[in-house]
């Protein structure tokens, strides 16, 4: 992939703003085009000033705007999509419009320009549903979605597979396991310190909180992108980027008590779902095997207990350091 002008969508989301920074200290121009649904200026505002960046607020449900973001661009990694898995249970048209309609007219404006001939798509781990084999590799099948927001998501590897292979683009998917670091604004972790700042003594937890899932730190995440990238040679090339191990939730819950200072927490559990799952669609256990990108030379620096509790102390940081600016 030529990494020429780049177009990030979602670049003021949690990832994508790490990925926004990764790519500015690299020396590329980079446009982001968000709706800031979920993201924030904050996020990316050490690049606000820069020549060599662009912000254009815009909704990927417009093709207009995706069109004054994508022109000149060569390459786009498109991050821009729902964020929580749990929404769907609520709503049944966010998924559907923020993840397959928004990658549909992501595609259609590339194949209707001239620059922009290669993406790299977020996809999820959540693709392979309740999968059979643990670790899950790439080629596991048949792949059969728990939740809507995992269903979108392989609805949308397949269009753009379906692009690449009619139109000559040239694709990556990067199924990701459980992200975590500073700019998070949902998720176990998240949640956990929300909780215990309201009440010290109480955390509810959903589930059973035997539920054991990988989770690697932004920065592996990061660097497992670009190594991905520059060395896929398929039309599509699909990747799993997580940690090497994995953790559950009450191990979780009392890596986010310790690091708050917290010693007596008594762990209130809901019991949850079928089988002990925090909510409907929520997926009990995964782990991806990760040997295909480690093949390239990457490999994650943090486990996923050192990963969890690097980011308890980098939002704990952030709340501190938002209260003195605050002041």
């Amino acid at each position: 992939m030529n990494f020429g002008r780049v177009l990030v969508t979602g670049g003021a989301g949690f990832i994508g703003s790490h990925l926004v920074g990764t790519l500015m200290k690299r020396g590329n121009e980079v446009v982001v085009l968000d709706n800031l649904s979920s993201g924030t200026l904050e996020n990316i505002a050490t690049w606000l000033d820069n020549s060599r960046f662009k912000f254009v607020k815009g909704d990927l449900l417009k093709p207009e705007d995706i069109k004054n973001a994508i022109d000149g661009c060569e390459v786009v990694f498109h991050l821009a999509a729902n964020p929580d898995v749990r929404i769907g249970v609520v709503n049944t048209r966010v998924d559907y419009e923020q993840n397959i309609t928004a990658t549909y007219n992501l595609l259609e404006s590339m194949r209707r320009g001239r620059d922009c001939r290669s993406i790299a798509f977020t996809s999820s781990s959540t693709v392979y549903g309740e999968a059979k084999i643990i670790p899950t590799p790439e080629d596991y099948g048949p792949l059969k979605p728990i939740s809507l927001y995992g269903a979108s998501k392989l609805a949308c590897e397949s269009l753009i597979s379906g692009y690449a292979h009619m139109f000559g683009f040239n694709s990556v998917i990067c199924r990701l396991a459980n992200i975590v670091g500073s700019r998070s604004s949902h998720g176990v972790v998240y949640d956990f310190i929300r909780k215990l700042k309201e009440n010290p003594k109480k955390l509810e937890v959903l589930g059973d909180g035997t539920q054991s899932k990988s989770y690697l730190f932004i920065d592996d995440c990061i660097e497992a992108h670009f190594i991905a990238v520059e060395n896929a040679r398929d039309r599509v090339e699909i990747y799993n980027v997580g940690s090497e191990d994995k953790v559950n939730v009450l191990t979780i819950a009392k890596i986010v008590a310790e690091e708050m200072g917290l010693s007596k927490v008594e762990i209130h559990k809901t019991g949850g779902v079928d089988g002990g799952k925090g909510w409907k669609g929520d997926v009990k256990e995964m782990f991806l095997d990760i040997s295909k990108l480690k093949r390239l030379g990457w490999k994650p620096k943090s486990n996923s207990a050192e990963a969890v509790r690097l980011t308890v102390k980098g939002m704990l940081s952030e709340q501190e350091n938002s209260k003195v600016s605050a002041c």
